[in-house]
């Protein structure tokens, strides 16, 4: 069993953002030399999130759409007594901060239309996302 680590640095550019990291992960995987296993996407960063969906501009404008209806910038959060970015963490919190995917010929087993996405919700910002390949 192998084991690899390598960490994807990202600069955002906005307060929200969603950046589509699947090209990055499976060149990641590619270069391990790892041909089959699990990868593990994770973001250290509490004001962010880690999520697989349809990479379709619509669907993506919907969901930016959404998490500003559910949980908005503005609102009476006690956290903002700190820093003024409650909305941030409290959507990392829904949305999660990792994923976990099988990959078989360096090529994660993802769906057709399905992509590997971070989400900035306290951009802009210098993010580090670790992507840990575990596998033979």
């Amino acid at each position: 069993m192998l084991i690899v680590t390598e960490v994807l640095e990202l600069e955002s550019t906005y307060k929200l953002e969603i950046v589509d990291i699947t090209r990055n992960i499976n060149a990641a995987i590619a270069e391990s030399g790892v041909r089959k296993g699990l990868v593990n996407i994770y973001s250290k960063h509490s004001t962010s999130g880690i999520f697989i969906n349809e990479n379709e501009s619509g669907l993506l404008e919907d969901f930016m759409d959404v998490i500003q209806l559910i949980i908005p910038m503005t609102g009476n959060y006690q956290h903002n007594r700190i820093d003024n970015n409650a909305d941030s963490h409290l959507r990392s919190f829904i949305i999660g901060c990792n994923e976990n995917i099988p990959f078989k010929d360096a090529s994660m087993s993802l769906g057709t239309w399905q992509s590997v996405f971070f989400l900035e919700f306290d951009g802009p910002r210098s993010r580090q996302i670790t992507i840990t390949i575990i596998g033979e």
